[in-house]
């Protein structure tokens, strides 16, 4: 397993019990006491570091090469029954944005997400999951496709961004991402969003209007990233930490701010650490949104889904400032 650098005592401990167990199968001696005090001794470690994790080493967390992606959560979810559907119909097949419909429990859902690749080759292929716009046009497709057979849709959101190339912005970008905003809004179906890794910028934002938002406990939306953060205002990536602290990216701080709909804990130590345990949480979780949310006609439904993002944040018309004066 990989170790994040605030992971190292954890690291030190995991190599002394491997290396402790390695001598009691040559010498055939009952260390049996040792390792589970040695093992109890790391998970309370473990404990420790992860309860006081800072918004930057939780950026960290979220990065972690072990930690699963998009189509490893469908593939658990759905059990062989994922049908990966491709193409926006007009320009390509983007390999940074997935989707397709599968079962989970009997009920089929179309599932929608960035994929980062699990390997060099793959990572290149599909662009570390940050989609160009015929990604999102695929994403808009499918969610249409989804709505005509009124199934409900999962997006499950992990980029660093939408794709930056100048081909990006030649198709279309901007408009590919504020048309699904469009889009999104107005979904006869439910739709549950959930961010279980990276979520940046409108490259995020392009599949994550929903009726209910959720958020891993280790992973971050905010509109920009705290290297380019602290890149912009410091000059410098040096700053990425106060940069990651200032945006009130985490999942605590989007739930305090009422940006999201709720949060799901993590294992002990990440969802990397036991991605089965993950898995299990993501489902529970979609199964009762799904249940409350199809209780409900389309039309209230798009009512509220409108109603909740048209009330975040703070406006004041100039009519009003005068007053206050």
């Amino acid at each position: 397993m990989a170790y994040l650098d605030f992971e190292k005592p954890i690291e030190d401990l995991q190599k002394e019990l491997t290396k402790l167990k390695e001598v009691a199968e040559k010498s055939k001696v009952d260390v049996s006491k040792s390792v589970l005090e040695l093992e109890l001794k790391i998970t309370d470690v473990r404990r420790e570091i992860y309860e006081k994790l800072s918004p930057w080493q939780k950026v960290q967390v979220s990065r972690h090469p072990e930690r699963p992606y998009t189509l490893a959560y469908i593939e658990h979810l759905t059990k062989g029954t994922f049908v990966e559907l491709h193409g926006d119909r007009t320009v390509g097949d983007d390999k940074a944005m997935i989707g397709g419909f599968g079962e989970v429990d009997g009920q089929t859902i179309m599932f929608i997400g960035q994929q980062k690749g699990i390997n060099t080759k793959m990572r290149q292929i599909r662009r570390f999951g940050m989609a160009n716009p015929e990604g999102y046009r695929k994403a808009l497709r499918l969610m249409k496709m989804a709505e005509k057979f009124n199934k409900p849709i999962v997006t499950l959101i992990d980029t660093p961004g939408a794709y930056p190339g100048l081909e990006a912005e030649e198709r279309g970008q901007g408009e590919a991402i504020a048309r699904n905003l469009l889009e999104m809004a107005q979904l006869k179906v439910p739709v549950i969003c959930i961010v279980i890794g990276e979520g940046a910028s409108g490259g995020a934002l392009g599949i994550g209007i929903g009726d209910k938002v959720l958020m891993l406990e280790n992973s971050w939306y905010s509109v920009i990233s705290p290297e380019n953060c602290s890149t912009i205002l410091w000059r410098t990536w040096a700053q990425k930490e106060k940069a990651a602290e200032a945006l009130k990216l985490t999942a605590s701080d989007m739930s305090l701010l009422k940006l999201v709909d709720g949060v799901i804990e993590e294992p002990l130590g990440g969802a990397h650490a036991n991605p089965t345990e993950m898995f299990e949480r993501v489902k529970k979780e979609i199964l009762f949104h799904l249940e409350n949310l199809s209780a409900l006609s389309p039309e209230n439904r798009v009512e509220q889904r409108i109603g909740k993002f048209c009330s975040m944040g703070v406006t004041m018309d100039a009519g009003e400032e005068e007053v206050e004066k």
